[in-house]
């Protein structure tokens, strides 16, 4: 399964970017960009945005990668994490059905 740094590492080889490019673009280091592909670092949703911008990725599908790989990393060495979603798709239409905001 493809992590949130695959992404952005094909797809910035696809478009022939270089990691100096992207990084200069979105202003932070190299070498930064560089863990981030190597799923060494998490990026933050500003800096997700900044690369789906320069990337040409629809920023929302990059946005669901990252916060879904985010979920899986927390719960995917409990036995229970199949049933956690569950349940956390549930509490989420019930948040949503009632707008209630954290």
């Amino acid at each position: 399964m493809e992590t949130i740094g695959d992404i952005l590492r094909n797809q910035r080889q696809t478009l022939g970017l270089l990691l100096r490019q992207v990084s200069a673009y979105v202003d932070i280091d190299q070498a930064i960009l560089s863990k981030i592909e190597r799923g060494e670092r998490k990026p933050t949703k500003e800096l997700l945005s900044k690369l789906a911008e320069i990337l040409k990725l629809d920023r929302d599908e990059l946005l669901v990668q990252f916060i879904s790989e985010k979920i899986a990393y927390e719960i995917a060495d409990q036995e229970c994490a199949n049933k956690v979603l569950k349940v956390a798709e549930s509490k989420v239409k019930y948040l949503k059905s009632h707008q209630i905001k954290k």
